[in-house]
């Protein structure tokens, strides 16, 4: 009896199971990428002497893949839960990736996990989990923030006019491996913690969004931080700072984005940007600002536009910290205004030959975007002026310390994100972009760019020194980049 009766609950158990089971709605969504580079110079190939990016590890061709997979398991409007399984960025032929002869290369990544939920008998949505955060921007995309991070976010609708958007997020937290002295302080003050609010104003013809965020820094967090972190949180020359700091550190941004498209088919966009960060090590401290203007005219068949950017830059005093604007992250910002230079390119095409961010840097641009004269076929031309805003006596600092190469990993640690550009220094952007569906699901795009460099090798700034037994040579970089997406 015993038995028939653990056979009847089992069986209810499953059919019960699968009454759940069909109550959740699973979809799945994705992406493949095919994209082919060819190209020199920059940050790929083999970069400039000592005013270069960094020596280039890349073929001057190569092709490469990237397979995005998200799964949603949806309850209802008010419960789900999403995961984005990433596999990539393969290279054709190389092992570590999984591309060589035999393929098999271990490259499944988790790269987002987050569940959706709405507070009970309000209009307040909450995410918790791996996500993607991208603090707000009307022109460039965030010069602050954008990229993958582990936190929490909640946005409540106020009305059709205000919304507001709170978050917190865990940039890094037990990394940290000790002093190697009685190993009892492993991931101590190691923790990297950011929290923001957001209020976006929506109005007929306008918007704006005020916004502001706090970091608290551990001591112990920046020898184990990332590379990019680090070229945003500490002034160039970081390196020599010490990476045992006593003091929590603290970190300030605030933010003004808006829109204007009341004169339509006029639009105005600008953002303006401001932070600062502060360590017991005072000359490691870092401050500054970012503006950025956009007017542009719809014509229908495409949009003619004129912007601008300005940065502040660092003086020439290596004990004050650095002037220039911190930053979190832009691995993953898709800057509107530049798919080469900076990190502009939608796939994953080569880009950031001058570097991933615009602080230290000015520049005005013109731009003819989504041509449209032929069916679906979709092009934007543009061309932007850079220029530094970096004092000249801080380049010849640098080179004096053998870091000017901006070479590897260093690039990171002494807190440069690419090109250290002073006042002395230009670039010439020219770039391409082409899009066209060719079915539904599946679209090509051809990137064309060209970054043209003037960089001073006067005594007072970057000298004529030799690094690493090469020629400080000035070289232009170019790239093709060919890619097929397949999303569904």
């Amino acid at each position: 009896m015993k038995k028939i009766a653990t056979l009847l609950l089992a069986a209810g158990l499953l059919f019960s199971a699968a009454g759940m089971a069909q109550a959740i709605d699973f979809k799945i969504r994705g992406q493949w990428i095919m994209a082919f580079d060819y190209g020199e110079h920059g940050a790929f190939t083999g970069g400039n002497g000592m005013t270069g990016y960094k020596k280039g590890n890349e073929d001057n061709f190569e092709a490469r893949q990237r397979l995005r997979l998200q799964l949603d398991a949806v309850a209802s409007e008010n419960l789900s839960g999403s995961v984005i399984f990433e596999m990539g960025d393969q290279i054709w032929g190389q092992s570590a990736t999984g591309g060589a002869l035999g393929a098999d290369g271990t490259v499944v990544e988790v790269k987002n996990a987050w569940l959706d939920w709405m507070v009970p008998d309000t209009d307040i949505k909450v995410r918790m989990g791996l996500q993607g955060f991208f603090l707000p921007s009307m022109t460039t995309g965030s010069q602050v923030w954008g990229d993958d991070a582990a936190g929490i976010t909640a946005s409540w609708q106020i009305n059709e006019n205000v919304a507001l958007t709170a978050l917190w997020a865990r940039l890094y937290n037990d990394n940290f491996q000790g002093y190697g002295d009685d190993g009892l302080r492993k991931n101590y003050m190691d923790n990297v913690d950011v929290a923001a609010l957001l209020l976006p104003l929506t109005f007929d013809g306008f918007r704006l969004t005020p916004w502001a965020m706090y970091a608290g820094i551990g001591p112990n967090s920046v020898g184990v931080s990332g590379i990019q972190y680090l070229a945003g949180m500490l002034p160039a020359g970081g390196a020599s700072h010490n990476s045992r700091m006593d003091l929590y550190g603290n970190a300030f941004w605030a933010g003004l984005t808006g829109e204007l498209t009341l004169l339509d088919p006029w639009r105005i966009a600008w953002d303006l940007n401001y932070g600062s960060v502060s360590y017991d090590d005072t000359s490691a401290n870092r401050a500054g600002w970012l503006a950025s203007l956009l007017v542009e005219y719809d014509l229908g068949w495409t949009k003619p536009g004129i912007y601008g950017w300005y940065a502040s830059g660092d003086d020439d005093d290596r004990g004050n910290g650095s002037e220039r604007m911190p930053y979190l992250s832009v691995a993953n910002v898709h800057n509107a205004w530049s798919h080469y230079a900076f990190n502009g390119n939608e796939y994953i095409s080569r880009e950031g030959a001058v570097g991933n961010g615009m602080t230290g840097t000015w520049g005005v641009g013109l731009q003819l975007r989504d041509v449209n004269v032929i069916e679906d076929l979709y092009q934007t031309f543009r061309v932007n002026l850079i220029g530094g805003t970096n004092d000249p006596g801080m380049a010849k600092w640098l080179s004096s310390q053998g870091l000017a190469a901006n070479s590897g990993a260093l690039s990171g640690t002494v807190g440069m994100d690419g090109l250290y550009l002073t006042r002395q220094d230009y670039a010439l952007e020219w770039g391409l972009t082409s899009t066209t569906k060719v079915t539904e699901n599946f679209t090509v795009a051809l990137d064309v760019a060209y970054v043209a460099l003037w960089l001073d090798h006067d005594s007072s700034v970057w000298g004529n020194s030799r690094m690493n037994g090469r020629n400080d040579e000035v070289r232009d970089a170019w790239n093709f980049s060919l890619s097929y997406m397949y999303s569904f």
